[in-house]
């Protein structure tokens, strides 16, 4: 009975944090929460542990275990146990990141994200690569295309020396946080400009 209480407490503290913008491993049909399930239903936990770093074993295996005395009483109980065991392992991988947790969203993954997966499920990149070379080239050159353009008028007045001001911020920022994440930029749902704060 003390074990059901923890649980529903700790799902309804978990239900009431604000919403924000999730990460892939938030959402329900992540390969965070995917290994969690095949955990639970083999009653094996290895596969979760591999989303979690070493010092955070402990708590992952004690909320494993809770899960597993829960989910034999009852269809309710079950789906209760799952989604706190779900919630503990994303929040606690999510930690190991160093990023925040807000919840698990049942939205699907960014199109992005879909791309990449399948990419791994197909064994080949070039599709990957193919898509997202065009929107990176896209992105500098309609950057660029802007920022030439208000230079040209820059010095006309402080309204459009502003402007100039501005694209040219937005050009650089995004060339720099591309070349960030080329170099090995920070871990996915943190910023690079919480990473590197770069001001001109």
């Amino acid at each position: 009975m003390k074990t059901v209480i923890f649980l529903t407490v700790g799902f309804l503290v978990f239900l009431g944090l604000t919403a924000m913008a999730q990460a892939h491993c938030d959402t329900l049909d992540g390969p965070v929460v995917q290994a969690a399930r095949q955990a639970l239903e083999k009653g094996e936990i290895t596969p979760a542990l591999k989303w979690i770093k070493k010092d955070q074993e402990p708590e992952i295996r004690d909320a494993f275990q809770k899960a597993r005395a829960v989910r034999g009483k009852g269809p309710e109980a079950r789906e209760l146990a799952d989604r706190y065991f779900f919630e503990t392992l994303v929040r606690i991988h999510r930690a190991g990141e160093g990023a925040p947790y807000t919840g698990l969203s049942a939205a699907p993954p960014e199109p992005i994200i879909q791309a990449a997966d399948k990419s791994l499920e197909k064994g080949s990149a070039d599709e990957l690569v193919k898509h997202v070379t065009e929107a990176v080239a896209s992105g500098i050159r309609k950057r660029f295309a802007d920022v030439a353009e208000k230079k040209k008028h820059a010095d006309e007045s402080v309204a459009a020396g502003r402007d100039f001001v501005e694209a040219y911020v937005d050009f650089t920022h995004y060339v720099e946080r591309l070349h960030m994440d080329t170099l090995g930029g920070p871990a996915h749902g943190i910023t690079p400009e919480a990473a590197h704060e770069h001001k001109h």
